[in-house]
């Protein structure tokens, strides 16, 4: 190569530079991603194993912060976020996308699936997943998948042998309708506390109980406020990890796989951490020792038919969910 041929290559190699460098750092991205579940809590355990993953993936192209407790608001203010695209990711719970989509609400119905393990099963189910489809006209968000909570329990500040001794209650549960609805079903009175407050409300005898998940409940050690648990092997709470619309489009095509395939990765750690840690949660509570009452008798069938003559014209979905649970 003579020396004018060099210098051109050479020139040239430096005007390409800057914009090769100009659009390897246009790809770049850190995803801010905003969940209401505390640090530790298997929710928040998922999101930061897909970040490390994200970030692994990629060479630290893209990578994810979480913030978790809420820091980023309610996840009513999460979802107003991700609609504008200040937010990029929440993982966010059921209740709040079926307070939005009365679609996504069946998969809060009672009875769909009766042990938690089926829960797993359920979740991953076209007929799960594709109430997703939704989320981009309804929402603006794009949804990922479905994440578990264990089947939810109940704990009473009073004896409680079965269903029938909610009646009467003053309950603290999830506002969502479904739940709301459910409970009211069973003649309590859903009483709306904010989660940080419910300890202080049992003690002071401002509720008389509430229903959660094994994994939650344990965290909060409700058994020093409470005098039994019933598992009512009734309800679950999935939540659904979101990318707002405005950002996904921003993303390429291998991109938007990368992250589907490495939250759905993200997603099959949590399914597993809480199928088998929730044996031994139990477990736990009966070495307190905690009362634990089940109802093998029930007549759920019943139940679940008094339920489906609310919720069945707002939410036909349901049906198709109550088949698949009980081909598990």
């Amino acid at each position: 190569m003579n020396l004018s041929r060099r210098h051109f290559v050479q020139a040239s190699a430096a005007l390409a530079a800057p914009a090769f460098i100009g659009q390897a750092r246009a790809q770049a991205k850190e995803f801010r991603l905003g969940l209401i579940t505390p640090a530790g809590h298997s929710w928040n355990r998922a999101a930061l194993a897909f970040g490390e993953s994200l970030k692994k993936e990629t060479g630290g192209r893209l990578s994810a912060t979480v913030f978790h407790s809420g820091q980023l608001g309610n996840e009513a203010a999460m979802m107003q976020q991700l609609q504008t695209g200040a937010l990029d990711m929440g993982w966010i719970q059921a209740a709040e996308l079926g307070s939005r989509v009365a679609s996504i609400a069946s998969i809060n119905a009672p009875y769909l699936v009766r042990s938690t393990t089926d829960v797993a099963r359920l979740v991953r189910h076209e007929a799960a997943l594709k109430l997703l489809d939704v989320l981009p006209r309804e929402t603006g968000t794009i949804g990922l998948g479905w994440g578990i909570t264990g089947m939810r329990v109940v704990f009473s500040t009073r004896e409680i042998g079965g269903t029938k001794d909610i009646k009467g209650m003053k309950l603290r549960i999830n506002p969502t309708p479904v739940y709301r609805d459910f409970y009211q079903q069973l003649g309590a009175a859903p009483t709306p506390i904010p989660t940080p407050q419910v300890f202080d409300a049992m003690a002071n005898g401002q509720v008389d109980g509430l229903e959660a998940d094994i994994e939650f409940s344990w965290n909060q050690r409700f058994d020093k406020v409470a005098k039994s648990m019933l598992q009512m092997n009734a309800l679950f709470m999935p939540f659904a990890p979101l990318v707002s619309g405005r950002v996904w489009q921003g993303l390429s095509a291998p991109d938007r796989e990368l992250i589907r395939g490495l939250v759905r990765q993200s997603l099959d750690g949590q399914i597993r951490d809480i199928v088998t840690t929730e044996l031994g949660l139990i477990e736990k509570f009966k070495a307190v020792p905690f009362p634990i009452k089940t109802e093998p008798t029930l007549d759920v069938a019943a139940l679940a038919r008094d339920f489906d003559k609310i919720w069945l014209p707002k939410a036909p979905q349901i049906a198709e969910l109550r088949k698949v649970g009980a081909a598990l």
